[in-house]
């Protein structure tokens, strides 16, 4: 939770602007209380391929859905 957090961070629906901030928005997300929504994650998807799958892998739990 960080050093002297008094706050926690809680789920939101989201939408990610860029790469940068989009992987900044998945971290947080990560951190937060509950389940969170990102959109637009082929921004994302641009700049790191798989990172759901890697993520996963050391133990987050992304689930990835199609959009309609």
């Amino acid at each position: 939770m960080g050093l002297d957090r008094k706050v926690q961070l809680r789920a939101i629906q989201m939408a990610s602007p860029d790469i940068r901030a989009g992987v900044a928005l998945l971290i947080a997300a990560m951190s937060a209380k509950g389940k969170s929504t990102i959109f637009n994650i082929n921004q994302i998807d641009r700049g790191y391929q798989k990172i759901d799958t890697r993520l996963n892998a050391i133990g987050a739990e992304i689930i990835r859905k199609e959009q309609r």
